[in-house]
């Protein structure tokens, strides 16, 4: 791990001038809900007191983190997106910080310290809260926002895991759709612009919006500020803080709030306008439209009546606001919606008023995704990144816009600063919510949401190779959106993976994990195409068949405790060749990796490693790490053992500071390797999963063929072509 990571343009580099990729995962998905008491999204009891949780032993105990860091080294990860969240440090109420959680934090970043990773804290936050059907906030900020979390399910709020009748029929991502349901379109209203649409709405003398994002702040600074002060992780460990997960415009920009928004994508299951949500909110009965998800996206199934029967989504006009030590102003009624009282509708008439209240900003400028994300999404990121760096004078910050919005145009301000990074997410959305890998066609979704196709039926790709090719391209173009509009600097996709529980679960009645394996294989495919950094998601120590990532029914880690050792029928021989089989996986998954101390690797018995590792084939794969010049291209083909890459070196490399690329002895067994290079000398370390390679300056290329091929088959110019470069867009204008 580099003692200290600089970012030269669009390159990380370490002390040697060495181009560094970061190859990470996120650790831990199940870091979103509490150990104490244990609250799964499928567990009701004692969900509703959320002032008495604690968060230590997430994502794992100090005792177990020698097994999960080792896994995950031997993965040949050398990156860790930490997973936390605001309720872990301030659940008790507004400034009450969890010291023990903090101690705990300390401890595991110390553990990963160890493990040579390096660690990017991530402030995680899924629709605000778990009380509104995710993660992210404390309960208190939802009864500081006026809103009554046991009323949301009655009136439709939020759909929440823990209060459905049954939770193993919870709709499969189901909870997505709460962004568009009262309580988050409320929610991130405030949190963005609650100065702007709500000013009644007063909380100690200030607007909701600076007191929720001032405690915010603060809260995450208290934790940079412990991290500092513990005196061995900055830089070396912790490299910095991304801004906050997957921020959400709530009702900011809604140019007709009885109207489903031109740009709202999704829709499953009741499928409320804004102005329905706020009726439901308050109690009225409405026919709403229901949906589903298909293949080739949203489709109308039909219409349901939701009836709160007078329960509203508010808390009552007796609520006694003692209970967290506020003062709440006495123009902003409880027992009314915020809404109404901004002059929004007529609760007397139930008739809409303001329709396009929340199109324009107090200047008259109408409000569009660019123009918030570049007004109010970059007024929080400023208050958070100036706290941060006022603690960790060094960090870099990732700054994470909107999900598949264009980010902000910053290039050249002082908003772009030298050690940021631009951190998008991506997820294949058809096989995410459908859960099936469609090897058939697919769908260029950013390019239908960037307007680049004249019908949305020009952005079906037909094909495997096709679907392939997709979705490299749309890594690219959101990497040089990043280009374009942030500036010359890294892009790391904090956020791509897969579901597991594919085709109904078929695979953990079978073992045969060849629909993951095709689905993996495609996204690192496509990342190694765009020339990116990841954190995949997720690794989840708690995974298991039944309940997937204990989180809403997802089910996308790489591990779980109920998985059998890794095998599928894409191991099957071809023509003959060397299959790769379950024990040279158990070998790569129970050894040593590169950049880490031999004797602690000896801590944890081999079996505890492979134990639980699924579909292993696709996601420890070679990767560059440490490359003396910059990487022009560089690529596995999984199919035939296959990793090439070519570089342009300025220079020579130095004895002590070679290329090293990581190369996992399952695909790669030593006394079955061949390299072949341009020039220079390499050797194979195979216990620690390490080629180093010395060459001279100028291109040069390096290709290492493994032993077996897999059972996967790809048509068109052919996958290896692919590989090499031979690329052609995707797009149909």
């Amino acid at each position: 791990m580099p003692t200290f990571l600089t970012i030269d343009g669009p390159y990380f580099k370490d002390a040697n001038n060495r181009q560094v990729t970061l190859r990470g995962i996120n650790v831990a998905s199940d870091a979103k809900y509490p150990t104490t008491p244990s609250l799964p999204s499928h567990i009701s009891d004692k969900f509703f007191d959320g002032d008495h949780v604690s968060f230590i032993d997430r994502p794992f105990s100090i005792s177990q983190a020698d097994v999960h860091f080792q896994r995950l080294r031997n993965c040949g990860y050398n990156t860790i997106r930490y997973i936390f969240t605001w309720e872990a440090i301030e659940s008790r109420g507004p400034g009450i910080y969890d010291e023990e959680w903090i101690t705990h934090t300390i401890a595991v970043l110390r553990k990963a310290k160890e493990y040579d990773f390096m660690v990017f804290m991530d402030p995680h936050q899924d629709v605000w809260s778990r009380w509104s059907g995710g993660s992210g906030a404390p309960m208190w900020t939802i009864y500081a926002m006026g809103l009554d979390p046991r009323a949301f399910e009655v009136t439709e709020a939020a759909l929440v895991h823990n209060t459905y009748p049954d939770p193993s029929m919870f709709p499969k991502m189901i909870w997505s759709t709460n962004y568009q349901r009262l309580a988050c379109l409320t929610m991130f209203t405030l949190w963005f612009a609650g100065r702007d649409f709500a000013p009644k709405c007063m909380i100690n003398g200030v607007n909701i919006q600076d007191f929720l994002q001032d405690h915010f702040i603060a809260a995450v600074k208290h934790l940079a500020q412990r991290i500092h002060d513990a005196g061995d992780l900055e830089d070396c460990t912790v490299i910095g803080y991304e801004s906050l997960n997957e921020p959400n415009r709530g009702l900011i920009g809604y140019q007709k709030l009885d109207a489903i928004p031109t740009q709202q994508k999704l829709q499953k299951g009741t499928s409320p306008t804004a102005w329905q949500a706020i009726l439901t909110g308050s109690g009225r009965a409405c026919e709403i439209d229901t949906w589903d998800f298909g293949g080739t996206g949203p489709y109308k199934t039909g219409s349901a009546l939701i009836d709160p029967k007078g329960v509203q989504a508010w808390l009552p006009a007796g609520y006694d606001d003692s209970r967290y030590g506020w003062k709440r102003d006495p123009d902003w009624k409880l027992g009314q919606c915020i809404w109404a009282q901004h002059g929004v509708w007529d609760p007397a008439t139930d008739t809409i008023l303001k329709t396009d209240y929340f199109s324009k900003m107090p200047s008259g400028e109408l409000i569009d995704a660019e123009k918030f994300t570049e007004t109010y999404f970059l007024d929080h990121y400023r208050k958070y990144q100036k706290a941060i760096r006022s603690i960790h004078k060094t960090a870099i910050l990732f700054c994470q816009p909107p999900v598949f919005e264009i980010p902000p145009h910053i290039k050249g301000t002082e908003d772009a600063h030298e050690r940021m990074v631009y951190a998008p997410h991506f997820y294949d959305g058809i096989t995410l919510m459908t859960k099936k890998w469609n090897r058939l066609w697919n769908i260029d979704v950013l390019g239908v949401l960037r307007g680049r196709y004249w019908s949305p039926t020009f952005a079906v790709k037909i094909g495997e190779s096709a679907i392939r090719n997709c979705l490299r391209d749309q890594l690219k173009a959101m990497k040089q959106e990043g280009l374009d509009n942030i500036g010359l600097t890294p892009c790391v996709f904090t956020e791509i993976g897969i579901p597991y529980d594919m085709d109904d679960k078929a695979a953990y009645n079978t073992g045969d994990y060849i629909s993951q394996i095709r689905a993996m294989d495609a996204n690192h495919f496509a990342l190694e195409g765009a020339q990116v950094g990841f954190t995949l998601w997720t690794y989840c120590a708690g995974n298991n068949h039944e309940w997937g990532d204990n989180w809403n029914g997802e089910d996308l880690s790489i591990f779980s405790l109920d998985d059998r050792p890794p095998t599928s029928s894409a191991g099957t021989a071809v023509g003959g060749a060397t299959t790769i089989d379950g024990d040279n996986i158990k070998k790569v998954m129970s050894t040593s990796t590169m950049s880490t101390n031999p004797e602690d690797m000896q801590k944890v018995a081999p079996d505890a490693i492979v134990a639980g590792s699924r579909a292993a084939e696709a996601f420890v794969r070679p990767s560059p790490v440490y490359t003396c010049g910059t990487v022009i291209e560089a690529g596995f083909n999984l199919a035939k053992a296959t990793f090439e890459m070519k570089i342009s070196a300025g220079r020579a490399t130095e004895e002590e500071a070679p290329t090293e690329i990581f190369v996992p002895p399952f695909h790669f067994p030593k006394q079955d390797v061949r390299v072949e290079v341009t020039g220079g000398k390499w050797e194979y370390e195979e216990d620690r999963s390490v080629l180093r390679w010395w060459h001279a300056e100028g291109e040069q290329t390096i290709k290492i063929v493994g032993v077996g091929k897999m059972g996967l088959e790809y048509e068109d110019e052919g996958y290896l072509g692919m590989v090499r470069g031979g690329y052609k867009s995707c797009a149909i204008m």
